[in-house]
C-alpha cells in the first residue's frame, strides 16, 4: 500500500496537536468536575461552542470508575445536541431511581465525557478531530451534603500520613474522594521526584510516589477542592505519623 507522505504526516500532526491540546477544542465545559448532590433528581453543566463561525454537535454520556459506559444510576440528557456558533446551552446529568441503592455513606465516583463532533469538511483530503474532555463526576450523598462549618473547615485536612517502610502512605478517614496533585517537602518547593497524582477512596488510603525522605519531615500536598482549586495543605510529622497543620495550611489558601 502507497501512502501520500505529505498529506500523512499532515494528517499525524493534526491527530497529535488535536490531542495534545485540549485547550483549544471548541465546546467546553464550565468545570473541572461535576459534584452532584443525591438530595437532587439532577444537575446541569454549561458548555460553550467557543468557535464563533462553525456549529459542533455535543455528545455527553457517563462512564463508570472502570471506563465503562453506563446509561444507570446516571445519564446524560440530551445525550446530542447542536451547539450554534459562539452559542452557550446545558446538559443535564439525571437520576433514575436506582441511585437510591447507591452508598449513601460515602461518594460514588463515575467520569462525565462530553464529545465535539464537528461539521463535515467541505474539502478534499482533510482530517478532522472530534475531540473528548473526560471529567470527574462524584456522586455526593443527602446525607454526607457539607454543611457551611464543614466547608470553612475542608474535609481534606483531615487526612493523614504514616510511615510505611521507606514511603509515606495517606489515610482519607472522610466520606469524601479527595484527588491530591502536588506534593513538596516546602511550601516554595517544586514537586518532589517520583509523584504522580493520586485519588484517595473514601474511608480508605493509598501510598504516596515519593520516598519519606524526599518529602521530609513537612511535607506538603495539594489537593483539589469541589471549585477546582488547588489549596496546599502543610503536615507536621513525628515519629510515623504525620497530620495537618491547620494554621500553616490556612496561611497557604
Amino acid at each position: 500500500m502507497t501512502l501520500n507522505t505529505p498529506l500523512t504526516v499532515q494528517a499525524f500532526a493534526l491527530l497529535v496537536l488535536g490531542l495534545s491540546q485540549g485547550a483549544y477544542a471548541a465546546v467546553g465545559l464550565d468545570r473541572t468536575r461535576v459534584i452532584f448532590d443525591g438530595g437532587k433528581e439532577a444537575t446541569s453543566v454549561n458548555i460553550t461552542n467557543n468557535n464563533t463561525q462553525l456549529p459542533y454537535l455535543a455528545q455527553g454520556w457517563i462512564e463508570d470508575e472502570t471506563g465503562q459506559k453506563i446509561t444507570s444510576p446516571l445519564i446524560v440528557l440530551p445525550p446530542v445536541q447542536r451547539l450554534e456558533p459562539g452559542k452557550q446551552s446545558q446538559v443535564k446529568v439525571q437520576a433514575l431511581p436506582a441511585a437510591k441503592l447507591l452508598p449513601q455513606d460515602r461518594e460514588t465516583v463515575y467520569y462525565f465525557n462530553l464529545r465535539e463532533i464537528p461539521p463535515r469538511s467541505d474539502k478534499a483530503n482533510t482530517l478532522q478531530i472530534a475531540l473528548q474532555t473526560r471529567i470527574k463526576l462524584f456522586y455526593r450523598p443527602q446525607a454526607i451534603t457539607p454543611s457551611q462549618q464543614d466547608l470553612s473547615n475542608p474535609w481534606q485536612e483531615k487526612l493523614t500520613l504514616s510511615l510505611e517502610g521507606e514511603r509515606y502512605r495517606v489515610n482519607n478517614p472522610t466520606p469524601y474522594y479527595v484527588t491530591l496533585v502536588d506534593a513538596r517537602s516546602s511550601k516554595e518547593g517544586k514537586t518532589v521526584p517520583g509523584f504522580e497524582p493520586l485519588m484517595v477512596p473514601p474511608k480508605s488510603s493509598l501510598t504516596l510516589g515519593p520516598t519519606a525522605k524526599a518529602l521530609g519531615t513537612t511535607p506538603y500536598l495539594a489537593y483539589v477542592n469541589d471549585y477546582g482549586g488547588r489549596p496546599l495543605m502543610a503536615f507536621i510529622c513525628s515519629g510515623n505519623a504525620c497530620k495537618v497543620n491547620a494554621q500553616a495550611s490556612a496561611a497557604n489558601e
